[in-house]
C-alpha cells in the first residue's frame, strides 16, 4: 500500500526544484496507469490511490519498492540509464517524457551557459526569416520566448514589436492575452501545447531563475495555467495543424513545422504553410499582398523582426 511518508522539497531561490519535479511527474504518471491496463494483478480490492500503486509499478519495471519510493521522493543521483528505461517503458511514457524522466533524475550543469542568459539570433538566420517572404516564420527559445519572426509571422499573428521584450513569449501572449484566446480555433490545445514545452525546459533547465519567474507570474494571473501546469504533460510539438481565425481573413488552416537548430536544439524554427489551392492559401496570399504594401510603405512592418 503507498504509505510512506511524501517527501518536503525546499526548491532553491529563483529555480525549480528538480527533486520536486521528479517526485511529482512520477506520481501523475503512475496515477493515469490502471492495474488492467498494464496486466499487473491487483493488490486488493479497494484502492486508496488513483492508478498503479508504488508496489505494482515497482513489480512491473522489476525493481524493489524501496527502490522505486526513493526515486519517487526526488531521489534520483543514482539512478542507472536501465532502471529509467524500465521505468519508463512500465509508465508506458512517450520518447518526450522519456527524455523528461531522464532530464529531472539526472539533470545537467549548463556552467558554460548560464540558464538566465541572454538568447542571441544569429544575422545570417534573420536573414533566413527575411527570405521566407510567403511563409508566416518564427524562432522561439527557451520559455517559449519569441525571438525572431518575419512580417508573414506579424501578419498572422500581430506584430511583435509592439510589444515590451518581455512580453514576446508565447506563454504570456496566450494566457494573458484575450485576442489570442479569439485566434485559436483550438485555444485549449494550444495552451497545453505551451505548458508541455514549458515543462520540457523546466526538466532541461531546472536552474532557470527566469523560467521560474515566468511559471510563477502566470500561476498567480491564469487559473488555466494552473490547471495545466499541475498535469505535469509534457511533449515535443513538431508537427501539426494551427486552426487560426484570423480578424481580418477569417478562418486559416495552415500546417506547423519545426525544426531545432543544429548548434542550439533549445532554440526552433516554427514554420506554417497552407495546403496549395485552399482557401487557407488564397488568405495567405492576401495576407501577404497587404503585409508587403504595408512595409514599401513603411508602415511599421518590416522584414524580420527580432527581439
Amino acid at each position: 500500500m503507498d504509505e510512506y511518508p511524501e517527501p518536503v522539497h525546499e526548491p532553491a531561490a529563483g529555480a525549480l526544484d528538480p527533486r520536486a519535479e521528479l517526485s511529482e511527474f512520477l506520481r501523475t504518471r503512475r496515477a493515469r496507469l490502471k492495474p488492467e491496463d498494464v496486466g499487473v494483478q491487483s493488490f486488493g480490492r479497494y484502492r486508496r490511490v488513483p492508478g498503479l500503486r508504488r508496489e505494482e509499478l515497482a513489480q512491473l519495471a522489476g525493481v524493489s519498492v524501496a527502490y522505486y519510493t526513493r526515486l519517487e521522493q526526488g531521489n534520483g543521483a543514482h539512478v542507472s540509464p536501465e532502471v529509467l528505461d524500465a521505468i519508463a517503458r512500465a509508465l508506458r511514457l512517450s520518447d518526450a517524457e522519456h527524455a523528461h524522466l531522464t532530464h529531472l533524475a539526472k539533470p545537467k550543469q549548463h556552467k558554460k551557459k548560464p540558464a538566465g542568459r541572454t538568447q542571441q539570433v544569429r544575422g545570417p538566420l534573420r536573414t533566413l526569416l527575411d527570405t521566407m517572404d510567403s511563409v508566416p516564420a518564427i524562432l522561439v527559445g527557451r520559455r517559449s520566448d519569441i525571438l525572431a519572426w518575419n512580417w508573414m509571422a506579424a501578419a498572422v499573428f500581430g506584430d511583435w514589436a509592439e510589444l515590451p521584450e518581455h512580453e514576446r513569449n508565447w506563454a504570456r501572449l496566450v494566457f494573458l492575452k484575450r485576442e489570442y484566446r479569439d485566434l485559436f480555433v483550438d485555444w485549449e490545445l494550444k495552451a497545453n501545447d505551451v505548458v508541455s514545452q514549458l515543462r520540457m525546459d523546466a526538466g532541461s533547465h531546472p536552474g532557470d531563475p527566469r523560467l521560474s519567474a515566468l511559471v510563477g507570474e502566470l500561476s498567480v494571473k491564469s487559473e488555466e495555467f494552473r490547471r495545466l501546469w499541475a498535469a505535469h504533460d509534457v511533449k515535443d510539438k513538431c508537427h501539426g495543424v494551427q486552426r487560426l481565425h484570423h480578424p481580418l481573413v477569417g478562418e486559416l488552416d495552415l500546417r506547423l513545422e519545426s525544426f531545432h537548430q543544429a548548434d542550439a536544439q533549445e532554440r526552433m524554427l516554427v514554420t506554417y504553410h497552407a495546403d496549395p489551392g485552399s482557401p487557407s492559401a488564397e488568405a495567405l496570399r492576401l495576407l501577404g499582398s497587404w503585409g508587403t504594401d504595408a512595409t514599401r510603405a513603411g508602415a511599421g512592418m518590416p522584414p524580420a523582426r527580432t527581439a
